[in-house]
């Protein structure tokens, strides 16, 4: 099991050392300036969406998640954020197309530059880890599926967070940060 565990930890340590830095503080720089961010991705990647958004809710920025019944219509002033391992999901590539004709900015999270997605977007934050398709680009990975991707994407994301947080004391205080937390558990 140890060895598993480390072997998971270093593969993910290694995908996370070849992110483009300033990939991730671009993405950082349009949530600030955003009106609302909105995110999408299916599966998996949905999930880490879902946890990406409570992160950016604690922290006191408007975020919803796409397709959630709460979700509100998408505005010229707003950031959808798709996280997308292909880049090529048909559900993604069409919320991408929806935004793009009201004007929205589009963000994608991918191992894929050159994917339909990545036509579409505004900003790509490339991951080079192993999604479910094994291509012969992606590296070998101990995990299934588009683990690798995933939990990369995971920390990437809470990095960008930290980074805003680190950015705006007056978000970044453990009182601010708990009054956002639950308090029906």
């Amino acid at each position: 099991m140890k060895n598993i565990i480390n072997t998971v930890a270093l593969e993910v340590k290694e995908v996370l050392e070849k992110v483009d830095s300033n990939e991730a503080i671009r993405l950082a720089e349009e949530i600030e300036r955003v009106n609302r961010i909105f995110i999408a991705g299916t599966g998996r990647s949905g999930l880490i969406g879902k946890v990406v958004a409570m992160r950016l809710m604690h922290s006191g920025y408007p975020v919803y998640v796409v397709g959630e019944t709460i979700t509100p219509s998408i505005g010229s002033d707003d950031l959808l954020l798709i996280i997308s391992g292909s880049g090529s999901t048909s559900s993604l590539i069409n919320y991408a197309k929806r935004a793009k004709e009201i004007e929205a900015t589009v963000a994608l999270v991918t191992t894929n530059r050159d994917s339909k997605i990545g036509s579409i977007s505004d900003y790509l934050i490339i991951i080079p880890a192993a999604t479910k398709k094994r291509l012969e680009s992606e590296p070998t990975t101990a995990q299934p599926l588009g683990n690798q991707f995933d939990q990369s994407a995971h920390l990437l994301l809470d990095a960008v967070v930290i980074y805003l947080l680190n950015n705006n004391p007056d978000r970044n205080s453990h009182t601010s940060l708990e009054q956002k937390h639950t308090n029906l558990e």
